[in-house]
């Protein structure tokens, strides 16, 4: 069993972690630290700190998972490998390219495995995509776009969207498209951005458009927070046919509501999931799989025992923050800088 210890009781913590590393053979939760009360009460026999860098001295985890807020994913995350411990980091990985190069030369030296969380690499859509283009069906990929769009008009009081340096929308959805891009095509030639305040009283980038520039191919990312409508997620034009698809995976909003795998709205709701794939021949419905979020735990696991490599590398994590860090650069002084 690996020991787990758990950094923040927040959403991410709630939805996204804690309900794989308490139901997944393999993982003991040992700790948390929070300030919020209910944590107290979230599972008996674990130890709640209440600062995160009384967990990381004092707990006996071997695995320590930061989903605390963004500002501090880089100063908790050096503590805990110092203190010997091996390491998931919600995204984004760090603030700073330099932070994260550090990060993976120290894990190297310790020899401790550090991962970032790309949960987003499991999602029905995505990997029905990823699927397609492994297989030839697109032909060569010409254009992809990929959006991650909501409908969140007025500014909401939480630190995502504070003024803060790592608040924003950028390192909130961006690290999610920009993971999934350089999964499916690797590194840009370079890369153009626009990142802007749209809504009123916003104080942090709340759109943003990204363009990768390849040799043969451009990916366009963006994210808005003005779609009302079901919004496009994904459009991946090739030489033989384009796949698109639209809304977005239900797995977060049935964890968000604790809904079991087991329950049957589950079924009917991959059910209910298609994508679009067009050619000469027509537009015909595509039928989406199930997406996993609990492979990227499965697949941890393995690695730490040596039986597999991690599901997401200290290099893609590296990849991610570097993108984030030129987007802001290209945005600020309107050119295309490569990468």
């Amino acid at each position: 069993m690996i020991k787990t210890a758990v950094i923040g009781f927040g959403l991410s913590a709630k939805v996204f972690h804690l309900p794989f590393l308490t139901a997944q053979a393999g993982y003991q939760l040992v700790a948390l630290s929070s300030s919020q009360s209910d944590a107290q009460n979230f599972k008996s026999g674990l130890t709640v700190y209440p600062e995160a860098q009384q967990l990381i001295s004092q707990t006996d985890a071997q695995l320590v998972v930061i989903t605390s807020p963004n500002q501090s994913h880089y100063l908790l995350a050096k503590a805990a490998l110092l203190a010997g411990k091996h390491l998931v980091v919600e995204k984004p990985f760090t603030l700073r390219q330099y932070e994260a190069e550090e990060l993976a030369d120290l894990a190297a030296q310790k020899n401790l495995q550090l991962c970032a969380f790309h949960n987003r690499r499991f999602d029905d859509d995505f990997l029905a995509l990823q699927q397609q283009i492994q297989q030839g069906c697109l032909g060569q990929v010409r254009l992809m776009q990929s959006r991650y769009d909501r409908f969140r008009p007025e500014v909401q009081q939480r630190w995502r969207e504070t003024a803060d340096f790592g608040s924003g929308i950028l390192f909130d959805l961006g690290p999610h498209l920009i993971d999934q891009a350089l999964l499916l095509f690797g590194e840009p030639e370079a890369l153009t951005a626009r990142c802007r305040v749209l809504r009123d009283s916003g104080k942090n980038t709340d759109y943003f458009q990204l363009q990768l520039h390849y040799a043969d191919k451009e990916v366009c990312l963006s994210s808005s927070p003005f779609a009302a409508a079901t919004p496009l997620r994904f459009e991946v034009q090739g030489s033989q046919a384009t796949f698109r698809s639209y809304g977005l995976d239900p797995q977060e909003e049935i964890l968000r509501f604790g809904q079991g795998r087991t329950d049957p709205r589950w079924a009917v709701r991959q059910q209910q999931r298609q994508a679009e794939l067009s050619d000469a021949g027509g537009t015909r419905p595509l039928p989406l799989g199930k997406g996993h979020y609990s492979c990227f735990y499965q697949q941890l696991a393995l690695a730490l025992h040596g039986q597999a490599p991690l599901p997401v590398t200290v290099q893609e994590a590296l990849h991610s923050v570097k993108a984030i860090e030129l987007a802001l650069q290209s945005a600020d002084t309107g050119k295309t800088l490569n990468w």
